[in-house]
C-alpha cells in the first residue's frame, strides 16, 4: 500500500470512528459525557481511565513530534501544518487517527508502538500527565498558546456543537464553568501556568495563535526549523496555502466529517467582545493577574493587546 493509500484508509477509519462516537454520545445526559481523572474533567466518550493508565508506560521516541494546546487554541491547525511539512521532509503521510494522545481505547497503545516514525501527536493534557518518556527522550514539543478570552468563546461554541461535550443553554452558564475550571481539561490558567514553567526547556518551543495569525509565513519557518524539517521557501509557501484557516475550513468535511464547521468556525482574534460582559472580562483579567502576570508565558500572550477593551 502506498503512503497516500495508507493515509486515505487511515482518514476513512478516523472519520468512521468519529461518527460512531458522536452517534453514541447524542442524547446522553451531561453527567455521562464526562469522567473525572486526577481531579480534572475529560470527555468520557473520547477518554478512559484505562487509556490514561496505559499512557503512563507509553514509550516515546526521540523523533516523535508533540503539539500541546489547551482546547480551542489551534490544535487541528498546527497538527495539519506538521502533516504537510512531513510530506516534504519525510515523504510520509502521518495518520490523523494518531492525533490526540489521550483519545481512544487502551488497545490503541499497541498500534502506536507499531506505527512507523516519525509519529505526530497532539494533546490537551496538563504537563504532569504527559507520559514521562516524552521528557526523558527530549521529544520536540510545540506549545501553542491563545488568549483566554477568545479561547473561552471558541470553546463555548465548540461545546454546543459537538455531541461528545456538554452543551450550554447560555454563554453565562458556560462562562461560569470556564472561569472556575469546570470544563473538560480543567482550568485554562492552571494548564498554562504548569506548561509556562517549562517554556525555556530546550525541547519546547512556545508560540501564540495570535502571532501565527498575524505573521503566518514567519512562524511557519520557525516551526519548520524547530522540528528540523529545513523546508525551502517554495515548500513553505505550499504548506502556507494548504493550511490557511480559509483553506482548512473549505476542506473540513473531508478531514473532520460532519463536524468540520464545528472544528473550524471563525478563527478570529477579538471575537470575545461579541459575548463577554464587562464583569466577565474583569473576572478573566483578575485570573490572569493572579496566575500569569509577570511570567514569561504571560508576556508571550501579550494580554494587554488582545484582552483589553
Amino acid at each position: 500500500m502506498s503512503g497516500m493509500e495508507e493515509s486515505t484508509s487511515s482518514q476513512e477509519k478516523f472519520l468512521g470512528e468519529m461518527e460512531k462516537v458522536q452517534g453514541k454520545a447524542k442524547g446522553e445526559i451531561p453527567e455521562d459525557l464526562v469522567l473525572i481523572y486526577k481531579g480534572i474533567l475529560y470527555p468520557s466518550f473520547m477518554c478512559s481511565e484505562e487509556t490514561f493508565h496505559a499512557l503512563e508506560c507509553f514509550e516515546a521516541r526521540e523523533d516523535d513530534l508533540l503539539v500541546v494546546t489547551y482546547p480551542k487554541c489551534g490544535t487541528n491547525w498546527v497538527f495539519q501544518i506538521l502533516n504537510e511539512m512531513l510530506l516534504f521532509s519525510q515523504v510520509k503521510v502521518p495518520s490523523i487517527y494518531q492525533a490526540m494522545l489521550e483519545f481512544g481505547k487502551p488497545g490503541k497503545i499497541q498500534s502506536l508502538k507499531e506505527a512507523s516514525s516519525p509519529r505526530v501527536f497532539a494533546t490537551h493534557l496538563h504537563y504532569r500527565d504527559i507520559p514521562k518518556s516524552f521528557f526523558e527522550k527530549k521529544v520536540k514539543t510545540l506549545l501553542i498558546l491563545r488568549n483566554p478570552k477568545d479561547t473561552a468563546v471558541s470553546y463555548f461554541h465548540f461545546s454546543n456543537n459537538n455531541p461528545v461535550l456538554s452543551s450550554y443553554g447560555s454563554w453565562d452558564l458556560f462562562f461560569n464553568d470556564y472561569i472556575n475550571g469546570k470544563v473538560c481539561y480543567g482550568s485554562f490558567f492552571d494548564h498554562s501556568l504548569a506548561w509556562g514553567k517549562h517554556i525555556d526547556d530546550e525541547s519546547i518551543m512556545a508560540i501564540t495563535y495570535e502571532d501565527m495569525k498575524l505573521d503566518y509565513a514567519t512562524y511557519l519557518k520557525k516551526i519548520s526549523d524547530f522540528f528540523g524539517f529545513s523546508l525551502s521557501e517554495e515548500q513553505l509557501v505550499v504548506v502556507e496555502n494548504k493550511t490557511t484557516f480559509k483553506s482548512m475550513k473549505e476542506n473540513s468535511e473531508g478531514t473532520h466529517g460532519k463536524l468540520g464547521n464545528t472544528f473550524f468556525r471563525k478563527g478570529e482574534i477579538g471575537d470575545w467582545k461579541s459575548l463577554f460582559t464587562e464583569a466577565q472580562s474583569k473576572a478573566v483579567d483578575a485570573k490572569f493577574e493572579q496566575h500569569l502576570a509577570g511570567t514569561k508565558l504571560g508576556e508571550k500572550l501579550n494580554y494587554k493587546k488582545y484582552c483589553e477593551y
